[in-house]
């Protein structure tokens, strides 16, 4: 490939789910009161005593009906009963925060997944719920001063938000998604006929909760929050683009990304460097609710004609029939290129479900698409994925790692890592905080390693008979370092996955033949 011997590809997740800077434990030597804070803010969960009061101490009954008459104004279904005889009886800490049901049906962390932050066009800044668990820069001190603000960015702003069909004008509550029960079987039949206005009323409770915590514990946090947001959020995207564009990443053939949004992809676009080193090809649809995208980085040098066709739905159409898999919109990206030698490829990323359930059914349906279509015939597999995998799954319910090994082993591929990956060879370290909307995942500040999420998740496949690994490494770091020892993300390393690079040496033609790929 380029007339030489070797093809340099990395892949690597840019982005966590939202942009919390609460949401994983960092470490924050610059500022003494980060620690003190996330402590008090853990007591007041773990241990909240006489200040776990009802629900309708924080959240009260006339801001309720002001919320009730917006929801009914939407033409959606009323929920008074739901309130009345459920949850502004509540205990604000036992009886909602740290509810395992009320987590499993998704009631708060859905409408908080959806609206927390919105990418809008033609902006480079989003637009922010008014929240703790975002980059809202709003006065917080009191739930008077946030309901009219909360209620203004539900119900009245008008946002530009790209869609498959364009730029649309949208409302944060008509982008709401409905709860189904077949995706949340806690849900119940009733629930799920009022699921939209139910998450609506869960996530108003939420931010309140959060607030009442936040004022209750430290006079401080609002500047501190703010000195974050700036560090940890506002310069993910520049810091990530950085590194795409640091000597060590610039000169990789192919760049598999995950969880990228549409801004990332515009601003790497208005990167000279970038735009003049690489096609960057996103998906022909694109995921503007979840703003979730693979994406994929080819060298022009080295791929001179660029992605020739996105293959995706047909990826899609070849999962086996009757078996329902848990992807989104944005998760799968496969294309097809030839490099400068007339040796074509299909190109794939893969952003994997969290359990990792649908890492195997992707992979087999890629298989099946370039088996099944005679116009991939003779293609080579290039495929960089979060495989979500684990060291220890739970069975039937998380993808082992050593079972992902054998079943890509079964397709004639290996990976970066060879045919039997390291279960203890991690690719992430984060633990998730208190101040985030699944407190089941939650760790104390003392179990942030044993508790955490620490785990071989990362891999870049390819046929077996194709490749022979030159050299891979992971890098925590953008500084092609890896420190096992450090949770992440970092005030200088953006994501919660390490990065992943391969050096990849072609085998010989002859030992190729008959491969096919």
């Amino acid at each position: 490939i380029l007339n030489r011997s070797l093809t340099n590809a990395i892949s690597m997740v840019v982005a966590a789910i939202n942009n919390n800077p609460f949401e994983y434990w960092i470490t924050y030597d610059e500022s003494p009161g980060y620690e003190k804070l996330m402590s008090d803010v853990e007591s007041f969960l773990e241990s909240p005593g006489g200040r776990d009061v009802s629900v309708s101490e924080v959240f009260p009954d006339e801001m309720f009906s002001k919320l009730e008459a917006r929801m009914i104004g939407c033409g959606w279904p009323g929920v008074r009963g739901y309130w009345e005889k459920d949850f502004r009886n509540r205990k604000i800490i036992s009886g909602f925060m740290k509810d395992s049901l009320l987590g499993s049906k998704r009631l708060a962390s859905m409408p908080d997944r959806i609206t927390n932050t919105i990418n809008v066009a033609g902006s480079d800044e989003p637009v922010c719920r008014p929240t703790v668990i975002n980059m809202y820069d709003g006065d917080l001190d009191t739930i008077d001063q946030w309901w009219p603000a909360w209620e203004a960015f539900m119900f009245d702003d008008a946002l530009q938000i790209k869609t498959k069909n364009g730029v649309e004008t949208r409302i944060p509550y008509q982008i709401l998604q409905p709860i189904k029960r077949a995706k949340y079987p806690d849900i119940t039949e009733e629930e799920e006929k009022v699921s939209l206005p139910l998450q609506t009323m869960c996530g108003a409770i939420f931010d309140a909760i959060l607030i009442h915590i936040m004022n209750n514990v430290s006079d401080e946090w609002q500047p501190l929050k703010r000195a974050m947001v700036e560090n940890l959020n506002k310069k993910k995207v520049p810091k990530t683009l950085d590194i795409l564009e640091s000597a060590t990443y610039v000169n990789s053939d192919i760049i598999t990304l995950q969880e990228v949004s549409a801004a990332f992809i515009d601003q790497a676009k208005n990167r000279p460097k970038l735009e003049e080193t690489f096609w960057i090809v996103a998906p022909c649809d694109m995921d503007a609710v979840r703003d979730q995208n693979s994406v994929i980085f080819l060298r022009k040098k080295t791929f001179p004609g660029g992605s020739h066709a996105e293959i995706t739905s047909l990826v899609e159409s070849s999962f086996e029939k009757g078996v329902k898999v848990p992807i989104a919109k944005g998760d799968i990206l496969a294309i097809t290129t030839t490099d400068i030698d007339g040796i074509s490829f299909v190109v794939a990323s893969f952003h994997g479900d969290t359990n990792g359930l649908a890492t195997t059914p992707v992979l087999d349906a890629i298989m099946n698409a370039m088996e099944n279509d005679p116009s991939l015939a003779g293609h080579k597999l290039l495929f960089g994925l979060d495989a979500n995998t684990y060291e220890k799954a739970k069975p039937r319910k998380q993808q082992d790692v050593l079972e992902w090994g054998r079943h890509y082993v079964a397709h004639g591929l290996t990976s970066c890592w060879g045919d039997v990956p390291d279960p203890k060879n991690y690719t992430t370290f984060n633990s998730r905080t208190y101040l985030q909307p699944q407190l089941n995942k939650a760790c104390k500040q003392s179990d942030k390693r044993a508790n955490g999420d620490v785990n071989p998740k990362d891999f870049i496949l390819f046929g077996k008979g194709d490749f022979t690994v030159q050299s891979t490494w992971k890098d925590n770091t953008g500084e092609k370092k890896y420190l096992e020892d450090t949770a992440f993300p970092t005030l200088t390393f953006p994501s919660d996955h390490g990065i992943l690079a391969t050096v990849l040496e072609p085998l010989s033609s002859k030992s190729c033949e008959g491969q096919g790929r």
